[in-house]
């Protein structure tokens, strides 16, 4: 349930903090005074688009803060997890949601204390609030909203569940035979085509150590002559006979030896030179290996270019590494042995594909049968309460159509038809019903699902309108019932709603200053503020009539 709300500088709003009860509350208040200031802060919290026009003029920022208690948090701390934010705590489950839209900076959203986005807002917000506004009824007017209510009061979750992972399951069997139709039956030229590239990329040795050892050698090959010159110079510096570095180094090691025989002491330092000499040598004898490696004879050559050329062709085509040259080639070479046996992996499929078809009928015959029986116990329980609402002559039934094929709620829909007036034959709500008819339908619907609605906060926006008399009486009892298993919050201009409210907030304009306030105020708690606000309703504050009869609506 909503806890608290913090609203500031929003609209004219300049702040305002309010706690909220369980159960029914009424925001009442002039028209015009501001009472939509109050559900955009909540509409703000659920996710819905804001720009600056809504920041308070003059003000740096606009802020909304909302505190909200699960009393079991389990549901609402798993979507948490999904969404990577911090969950709310085991010990009291409140979840804090916190809004600021600054005027020259970046919007700001936090959840708990962690930063969210938008979406991620919006996907919070359709767990804690459900709206209902003058234009929310026009989705009674959708099929698909009208088949949403009937499984909600079907509870035919576990049916509508296995009928969507049947069907699921042979819609991807479709796919895949039309895939295979498609993809997979080769022409002659492209079954060639497939066969010759297969047979280049098999006399590759396709492997990491492979291919690092072709691109090696091709590098050298492709600058075999300048390789040779090199090394040859190499060789030629270190053992050449007449300018050579060994036979330099020679001469010295020999008198070195000299040093020697003279002082043995500097045996160590005569060794080391000698093996310096060695060592060059070898450096020598190593060089000249090299250039002679670096021949290649034209055969070699052209072997060796031949098979650069299908691996950069490989690439080209397929990836720039071995790895998805290899994964091309081996899809290649299955796409050949389907057509060995593509008959047969056809004849197979279509036998899994009749499998599905037969289980998905068999799953939405089982569904189909839940529906049916739903719709007659809401098309009663519905009527009941419709006529509570002034219609005591109306017809409403919930008809369920057969599609001509599955789809992926089930092989039937739901058409809810009414008529309003005797005679009449019920006829689809969008060629019958008006904008009063339609709320008042919507309000019984609710009212018949409040208990198996798991969304905790349900606020309605003048869904009294085009209500009057009696009828605003059962409206108000209408809300108060669904407030006994939800939160409701109403913003409503008759009395006998408000008067069964449980708590009461009036909305007041101040424009007695220099510039426009809007205040909210609590006068639940206060019966004669209350009583005042209903005979204002009721048409003049003052007048005694109008006291008395708002005494009368309070009641005790």
């Amino acid at each position: 349930m909503l806890q608290s709300l913090r609203i500031k500088n929003l609209a004219l709003i300049d702040e305002v903090s309010l706690d909220f009860e369980p159960g029914f509350t009424a925001v009442t208040g002039e028209t015009g005074a501001g009472k939509s200031i109050l559900l955009g802060a909540l509409s703000l919290l659920a996710g819905e688009r804001a720009d600056k026009t809504l920041i308070r003029q003059g003000a740096p920022a606009c802020e909304v803060e909302a505190a909200l208690h699960f009393s079991h948090p389990k549901k609402i701390n798993a979507l948490l997890a999904s969404l990577d934010l911090p969950e709310c705590d085991s010990a009291d489950g409140t979840l804090i949601l916190k809004r600021s839209l600054p005027r020259e900076k970046a919007p700001k959203i936090t959840v708990n204390g962690g930063l969210a986005s938008l979406s991620t807002l919006q996907q919070l917000g359709e767990a804690w609030i459900d709206f209902h506004g003058p234009s929310e009824p026009r989705r009674l007017l959708k099929e698909s909203c009208q088949l949403e209510l009937l499984d909600l009061f079907g509870r035919d979750s576990a049916e509508l569940s296995a009928y969507q992972e049947k069907y699921r399951a042979w819609r991807e069997l479709l796919a895949t035979r039309e895939r295979i139709t498609k993809e997979t039956r080769l022409s002659p030229d492209q079954i060639k085509f497939l066969e010759t590239q297969l047979a280049k990329l098999d006399a590759l040795e396709l492997t990491e150590e492979a291919i690092e050892t072709l691109e090696r050698n091709f590098q050298r090959q492709s600058r075999a002559q300048e390789l040779i010159t090199l090394a040859t110079a190499l060789s030629a510096s270190l053992t050449g006979e007449e300018n050579g570095v060994t036979a330099r180094v020679a001469a010295i090691v020999r008198e070195a030896r000299q040093l020697e025989n003279l002082d043995p002491a500097s045996k160590t330092l005569a060794d080391r030179l000698s093996s310096a000499s060695l060592e060059l040598a070898d450096l020598g004898a190593e060089f000249e290996n090299l250039s002679g490696e670096y021949q290649f004879d034209p055969d070699q050559a052209a072997q060796l270019q031949e098979r650069m050329d299908t691996w950069l062709d490989a690439r080209r085509r397929h990836g720039n590494d071995v790895r998805a040259v290899i994964a091309a080639r081996d899809g290649m070479r299955q796409r050949l042995a389907l057509q060995g046996d593509l008959e047969g992996s056809l004849a197979r499929l279509e036998k899994q594909i009749d499998d599905a078809r037969r289980a998905v009928a068999k799953t939405a015959q089982a569904l189909r049968e839940v529906r049916e029986k739903a719709a007659k116990e809401l098309a009663k329980t519905a009527a009941k309460n419709i006529a509570q609402l002034g219609f005591k002559k109306a017809d409403f039934r919930v008809s369920i159509t057969a599609l001509p094929e599955p789809g992926a709620t089930g092989d039937c829909g739901c058409e809810f038809l009414f008529s309003p007036n005797v005679g009449e034959a019920p006829l689809p709500l969008n060629r019958v019903a008006s904008s009063g008819e339609l709320a008042r339908v919507m309000l019984a619907l609710k009212a018949v699902l409040a208990d198996l609605d798991e969304v905790p906060l349900l606020v309605f926006d003048e869904v009294d309108a085009n209500v009057g008399g009696e009828i605003g009486s059962v409206v108000g009892e209408k809300m108060a019932a669904i407030a006994r298993a939800r939160q409701v919050l109403c913003v409503t201009h008759l009395p006998q709603v408000a008067a069964q409210a449980a708590n009461h907030f009036v909305v007041t304009k101040d424009q007695t200053k220099d510039r426009t306030i809007v205040e909210i105020q609590v006068i639940h708690e206060d019966r004669k503020a209350r009583v005042s606000e209903l005979a204002r309703m009721l048409g003049d504050r003052a007048a005694k009539s109008a006291l008395a009869h708002a005494e009368e609506l309070l009641g005790k």
